[in-house]
């Protein structure tokens, strides 16, 4: 475990609020944010991830956002090494690393030592063959009935990552969440979970898909087709860009493109609960309580890795 200092991260599901508490405990505390949300990675998926502008990140430094081209395949193992260093550098210069994002296996493939199982071109190359020819439905629900754990974590449409599991449980001969270890801290770490009432949240999603739609996401989305989006085995499966894709295609309407982006946003969220939840080194705060900032610094100062702490219903 590193001794040269403490980082701070923040978790929890989409449109919870997350990176505006960052901002304000990255100000509060001399902190630096490193990104946690995969599909922030990617240059160009700015509306429909939500990503905030250079002048909404009020001069506070933001680490690993737009890094990789749309046609670039989601890769855990080179996000965490990017993202360690990162953090590295953040403390080497005496400043606080703030690891923000909703992407559970990003977060925890920094904070703790995890390696990653092998993998078997022929396996992975035979599966791959069965999700260009029958889709990742199929494989989901295969994937359901070896490992409902990480069927639950993983979206039906997410043919990469369900590609991945099946790989993982065929050389193993064991449930793909098997192969993750048990935590083992890489950093000393606080990490703090955002979350909010259902009915709230379910209400913040709606806003939120309206605003990006208004903001011009189908505009975004034909600029990025232009520059390869559809061949992005990762970026095109984003929620919001993989249903703007079907109403360009023709698949869809309008209309019924933005209310099945937020039907999957709220199932997307369901998953994170799920992954975050079982962690119990996280300390849940409820984003909509008025001393959120407060709470938050408590927990910071306190500087233990904090379990627990106060559920919301769901």
């Amino acid at each position: 475990m590193s001794g040269r200092g403490r980082v701070v991260a923040i978790v929890g599901p989409t449109a919870t609020g997350k990176s505006g508490l960052s901002i304000e405990l990255a100000r509060a505390v001399g902190g630096e944010v490193v990104n946690a949300d995969s599909m922030q990675l990617y240059h160009g998926l700015d509306i429909g991830t939500a990503k905030l502008s250079p002048a909404e990140r009020g001069g506070v430094p933001h680490h690993l956002l737009d890094i990789w081209a749309v046609t670039e395949p989601a890769s855990v193992a080179a996000y965490q090494a990017l993202a360690r260093a990162a953090v590295d550098d953040i403390l080497a210069r005496g400043r606080v690393p703030l690891l923000v994002g909703g992407s559970g296996l990003y977060v925890r493939a920094v904070l703790d030592e995890f390696e990653f199982p092998g993998t078997d071109p022929v396996v992975r190359a035979r599966l791959e063959e069965e999700l260009a020819a029958s889709g990742p439905a199929l494989l989901h629900a295969r994937l359901r009935a070896t490992d409902p754990v990480a069927a639950e974590s993983i979206l039906p449409s997410n043919g990469r990552r369900i590609v991945r599991a099946l790989e993982v449980i065929e050389l193993t001969g064991a449930p793909f969440t098997a192969s993750l270890p048990r935590p083992s801290p890489h950093y000393d770490a606080v990490q703090i979970g955002v979350d909010r009432e259902t009915a709230d949240l379910d209400e913040r999603i709606a806003a939120r898909v309206e605003r990006m739609w208004a903001a011009g996401l189908v505009t975004e989305t034909r600029t990025l087709v232009e520059r390869g989006l559809r061949d992005g085995r990762t970026a095109s499966r984003a929620l919001g860009y993989q249903q703007v894709l079907r109403f360009l295609d023709g698949r869809t309407s309008e209309a019924q493109a933005l209310a099945d982006t937020v039907q999957a946003t709220r199932r997307f969220v369901r998953r994170q609960r799920a992954w975050f939840r079982r962690d119990p080194r996280i300390h849940w705060l409820d984003a909509a309580s008025s001393d959120l900032v407060e709470a938050a610094l408590t927990l910071v100062a306190a500087g233990d890795p904090l379990t627990g702490g106060p559920g919301l219903s769901r």
